[in-house]
């Protein structure tokens, strides 16, 4: 009897024994499941997390993940759906250099083709611009999103497009395969549509710059907003006719005045707003030389930056192959400016701008047809008088 006392005590210590290692690894495997749940509702993103810039989408490889799914229900069955949570979660932003192959994973940017021009300098990187919200560039005015790297540069052109001078800075850009983006004034643009079209053909970014260059920080424009609204969109519906395909959301005020309602303003319409971190002040110059002095001096200082520049002026025309020429000897890279989507135009505006063309219904022949020279001075000029 003493025996079997003794074998029963024995089996019982055993299986108290036993039921002491289950319940611990229940234990352990139940703290492994709740942690990451108490994270989550932690808001917590664990001791992985990247800081990121809130403009800039970091292209980066699919992101490891962490089961939080709960345990399984009597029967085996699991009875919410699995939830995970991707570290390094990355923001989304206002520029990004290339969009994500697939949902899920992040695929390097497209490939640039090589400049196929002798000597040319050719584009470095193509960015892409998320215009929601209205956001502002240039450090002039705007210091939030620093995306160009050391020695990059954009390069921009205000009140085009103009006769002679517009197709000089286009060939200039085609001799490098380089692009840029044209802000244009709408007036200009009604006057010398081919020339417009002649920009986007050429694979320009095209934006605008009112209708007609009003200082909307000045009477009447300040003290009329209905007035200045109508300056900047009339700007876009005559661009945009004038090219005859989408534009850009892209805008940059005259003389860089900003007014704060009407920032808010193209907020509205996510428009995204162009000041400059270098200007070259090029229409007080005269000379090409002084206009590449200008730039070349101003981006030893500063490294890289927006350039803001004219095709109206026939200095600048003049001066950029010469520029293009020293930007790449000093190791500048050309980065090219892109809109996510092109900007809709407003019916209202669109209808003024038809308006303003109906005044010149009758010019619809080609000038060679109109206009011909059938005599012509081709003699020395008479000597100049005493009195000159």
């Amino acid at each position: 009897m003493r025996v079997v006392v003794v074998v029963i005590a024995v089996l019982v210590t055993l299986g108290l024994a036993a039921f002491g290692v289950v319940a611990s690894q229940k234990a352990i495997l139940s703290s492994l499941h709740a942690a990451p749940v108490a994270r989550v509702a932690a808001n917590d993103p664990g001791p992985a997390a990247v800081p990121t810039h809130p403009a800039v989408v970091r292209l980066a490889d699919a992101a490891p993940t962490i089961d939080v799914s709960p345990a399984p229900a009597p029967g085996g069955r699991i009875s919410d759906p699995p939830a995970r949570l991707a570290q390094n979660n990355i923001t989304a932003s206002a520029v990004a250099t290339a969009p994500p192959a697939r949902a899920g994973a992040a695929a390097p940017p497209s490939t640039i083709a090589a400049c196929d021009k002798p000597g040319g300098m050719g584009l470095s990187r193509i960015v892409q611009i998320d215009t929601t919200g209205g956001p502002g560039f240039g450090f002039e005015h705007f210091k939030q999103y620093d995306f160009l790297s050391d020695k990059e540069i954009v390069l921009t052109f205000d009140d085009g497009p103009w006769p002679n001078n517009t197709r000089a800075v286009l060939k200039a850009l085609a001799d490098n395969c380089l692009k840029a983006t044209f802000f244009e004034i709408g007036e200009h643009a009604s006057w010398h549509p081919e020339l417009t079209k002649e920009v986007v053909e050429a694979g320009m970014t095209v934006g605008t710059h009112t209708w007609s260059h009003k200082d909307l920080a000045r009477n009447p424009y300040a003290s009329d907003i209905d007035l200045a609204k109508q300056e900047i969109e009339m700007g876009f519906s005559a661009v945009h006719r004038a090219a005859g395909a989408p534009i850009a959301p892209f805008f940059r005020f005259p003389d860089l005045q900003h007014p704060p309602e009407l920032l808010a303003y193209l907020g509205e319409r996510n428009i995204a707003t162009f000041s400059t971190d270098i200007d070259s002040f090029d229409f007080r110059m005269h000379r090409p030389e002084q206009v590449i002095q200008s730039v070349m001096s101003k981006l030893e200082k500063r490294g890289k930056g927006i350039i803001l520049m004219h095709d109206f002026q026939r200095a600048t025309a003049e001066a950029l192959p010469e520029l293009l020429r020293q930007l790449k000897a000093a190791g500048y890279k050309v980065v090219h400016l892109v809109p996510r989507a092109p900007v809709t135009t407003l019916a209202k505006y669109d209808e003024m701008v038809m308006q303003q063309d109906k005044l010149s219904s009758n010019n619809t022949r080609p000038q060679g047809s109109v206009v011909h020279t059938i005599g012509e001075y081709v003699g020395s000029p008479p000597p100049a008088s005493a009195h000159e």
